[in-house]
């Protein structure tokens, strides 16, 4: 007696079912080239409105900080990137903020305390980043009275502290700040954009921070999931087309087998 294959399998190499499979197949290869393609359209979206922000800021003249934020008050996330200027003194603990890159490279944060002149809260100011420890120590922060312009930005979560040494950080986390520079103290910090005096030109500045998770790009990164989704659907009705008709040739053969006239 010669084993028959299993219904499903004699279904699915029925020459309808494989003509239907290349069909859908194809349909699935154009879902998945417009999913890439929209992929592409969230990094060219994301890269022009990055700098169409970076254009505006750059023409923007920076508010004063006691115009934006208060000290001891909730950040928003409008308020990331806002350009701001702020008058105040460096304190003298500044502290080194590990794991941090720039432009490929890996290096540390320069995070100084600032008293500001109008409340006397502490803010902490991103001075730029620095290769490594030896370049932190070749730039102290200026001492007397600055007035500093600068971008707004959150304040992250506190760290984890493993593997620091005095003096370092790996998070800029106000909630802890707070506990080693004092109150009052603000809920985010400043980004060095520009100083009086001029900074030092072994530190680099870094950009503009951003709000992720917004945008146009998020938009077409939502297309592109939908379009794999789609694509994923055409091989899923071909499985399904196939084992509802091996069922009905089974429960049609039953039907044979079982009927007394045949």
């Amino acid at each position: 007696m010669i084993d028959r294959p299993p219904a499903y399998l004699r279904t699915a190499r029925s020459p309808r079912m494989l003509l239907l499979l290349l069909v859908l197949l194809g349909a699935a290869a154009v879902c998945g080239r417009l999913g890439v393609w929209q992929l592409d359209r969230a990094a060219e979206r994301g890269q022009a409105q990055a700098e169409l922000d970076e254009q505006q800021a750059a023409q923007t003249e920076p508010e004063p900080l006691a115009d934006v934020l208060a000290p001891q008050t909730g950040f928003t996330g409008e308020l990331v990137g806002r350009l701001v200027r702020v008058q105040g003194t460096f304190g003298p603990d500044e502290l080194l903020v590990v794991g941090r890159t720039h432009e490929g490279g890996a290096g540390l944060l320069l995070l100084t305390p600032l008293t500001v002149e109008d409340t006397g809260a502490v803010l902490p100011v991103v001075r730029g980043w620095v290769t490594d420890a030896a370049a932190a120590a070749s730039v102290p922060a200026p001492s007397g009275p600055v007035e500093l312009t600068g971008y707004l930005q959150s304040g992250e979560a506190a760290g984890t502290g493993t593997r620091l040494v005095p003096g370092q950080v790996d998070a800029i986390s106000p909630a802890e700040l707070v506990n080693r520079w004092g109150g009052p103290m603000y809920s985010g910090y400043l980004v060095l954009a520009g100083s009086d005096p001029v900074p030092d030109p072994d530190v680099a500045l870094l950009g503009r921070p951003t709000l992720t998770g917004t945008g146009p790009a998020l938009q077409n990164l939502a297309y592109a999931v939908q379009w794999w989704i789609f694509g994923g659907f055409a091989v899923a009705l071909w499985v399904r087309l196939v084992r509802d008709e091996a069922r009905s040739e089974v429960e049609d053969a039953a039907d044979v087998v079982g009927d007394p006239a045949h």
